[in-house]
Protein backbone atom coordinates (compact mmCIF):
# COMPACT_ATOMS: atom_id res chain seq x y z
CA UNK A 1 0.00 0.00 0.00
CA UNK A 2 1.57 3.28 -0.77
CA UNK A 3 1.89 6.35 1.57
CA UNK A 4 2.34 3.75 4.25
CA UNK A 5 5.85 3.62 5.13
CA UNK A 6 6.14 7.00 3.94
CA UNK A 7 3.75 10.32 3.75
CA UNK A 8 3.93 12.72 0.61
CA UNK A 9 1.44 15.16 0.50
CA UNK A 10 1.52 18.10 -1.59
CA UNK A 11 0.37 21.79 -0.20
CA UNK A 12 0.82 24.18 -3.38
CA UNK A 13 4.17 24.16 -4.37
CA UNK A 14 5.11 22.29 -1.34
CA UNK A 15 5.53 18.67 -0.82
CA UNK A 16 5.89 17.88 2.45
CA UNK A 17 7.21 14.55 2.99
CA UNK A 18 7.75 12.50 6.30
CA UNK A 19 8.43 8.89 7.88
CA UNK A 20 4.85 6.76 8.33
CA UNK A 21 5.18 3.19 9.67
CA UNK A 22 9.07 1.34 10.52
CA UNK A 23 10.61 -0.39 7.75
CA UNK A 24 14.46 -0.68 5.97
CA UNK A 25 15.18 1.72 2.96
CA UNK A 26 13.96 -0.71 0.23
CA UNK A 27 10.74 -0.90 1.53
CA UNK A 28 10.30 2.67 1.85
CA UNK A 29 12.24 3.69 -1.84
CA UNK A 30 9.13 1.41 -2.76
CA UNK A 31 6.88 3.09 -1.43
CA UNK A 32 7.90 6.56 -2.41
CA UNK A 33 8.22 5.82 -5.94
CA UNK A 34 4.12 4.17 -5.80
CA UNK A 35 3.19 7.18 -3.94
CA UNK A 36 4.32 9.53 -6.26
CA UNK A 37 3.29 7.42 -9.47
CA UNK A 38 -0.06 7.76 -7.88
CA UNK A 39 0.02 11.81 -7.30
CA UNK A 40 1.12 12.04 -10.96
CA UNK A 41 -1.71 9.56 -12.02
CA UNK A 42 -4.41 11.90 -9.90
CA UNK A 43 -2.98 14.36 -11.40
CA UNK A 44 -2.06 16.12 -8.23
CA UNK A 45 1.28 17.03 -9.58
CA UNK A 46 1.72 18.19 -12.35
CA UNK A 47 5.17 19.92 -12.72
CA UNK A 48 5.94 23.40 -13.28
CA UNK A 49 8.37 26.08 -12.55
CA UNK A 50 9.52 25.21 -8.31
CA UNK A 51 8.26 22.17 -6.00
CA UNK A 52 9.60 22.98 -2.01
CA UNK A 53 10.56 19.90 -0.36
CA UNK A 54 9.67 20.01 3.36
CA UNK A 55 10.61 17.12 5.76
CA UNK A 56 13.03 14.53 6.83
CA UNK A 57 13.88 11.61 4.43
CA UNK A 58 17.20 9.46 4.20
CA UNK A 59 19.43 9.21 1.72
CA UNK A 60 17.87 6.68 -0.48
CA UNK A 61 14.37 7.90 -0.34
CA UNK A 62 15.43 12.06 -0.65
CA UNK A 63 17.14 10.79 -4.11
CA UNK A 64 14.00 8.79 -5.13
CA UNK A 65 11.93 11.99 -4.36
CA UNK A 66 14.14 14.41 -6.15
CA UNK A 67 14.46 12.12 -9.23
CA UNK A 68 10.93 11.88 -9.48
CA UNK A 69 9.83 15.42 -9.40
CA UNK A 70 13.49 16.41 -11.05
CA UNK A 71 11.71 15.08 -14.32
CA UNK A 72 8.68 17.15 -13.38
CA UNK A 73 9.52 20.45 -12.38
CA UNK A 74 12.23 22.85 -13.35
CA UNK A 75 13.60 23.12 -10.18
CA UNK A 76 13.37 21.20 -7.06
CA UNK A 77 14.51 23.12 -3.92
CA UNK A 78 14.94 21.58 -0.21
CA UNK A 79 14.63 23.23 3.34
CA UNK A 80 17.25 23.68 5.02
CA UNK A 81 16.30 24.24 8.88
CA UNK A 82 19.87 25.24 9.86
CA UNK A 83 19.39 28.26 7.21
CA UNK A 84 15.66 28.74 7.46
CA UNK A 85 15.52 28.90 3.95
CA UNK A 86 15.08 26.49 0.70
CA UNK A 87 18.28 25.61 -0.94
CA UNK A 88 18.14 24.98 -4.77
CA UNK A 89 19.03 21.58 -5.51
CA UNK A 90 18.28 20.93 -8.96
CA UNK A 91 17.74 23.57 -11.61
CA UNK A 92 17.59 22.79 -15.28
CA UNK A 93 16.38 26.53 -16.07
CA UNK A 94 17.89 30.44 -15.72
CA UNK A 95 16.08 31.12 -12.96
CA UNK A 96 18.41 29.76 -10.16
CA UNK A 97 21.40 27.97 -9.99
CA UNK A 98 22.17 25.17 -7.44
CA UNK A 99 23.04 26.22 -4.08
CA UNK A 100 20.61 29.59 -4.37
CA UNK A 101 18.84 30.27 -1.51
CA UNK A 102 14.76 31.31 -1.78
CA UNK A 103 12.43 31.47 0.96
Amino acid sequence: MANKFFKIDKEGEVLRIGFGEPAQNDQIVKDVVARLDEMVSAGEMTGGKVIKINGPASLPVAIAVAHAVGHLYETVVVFDPKLGKYVVSVSHGNEYQPGDLID
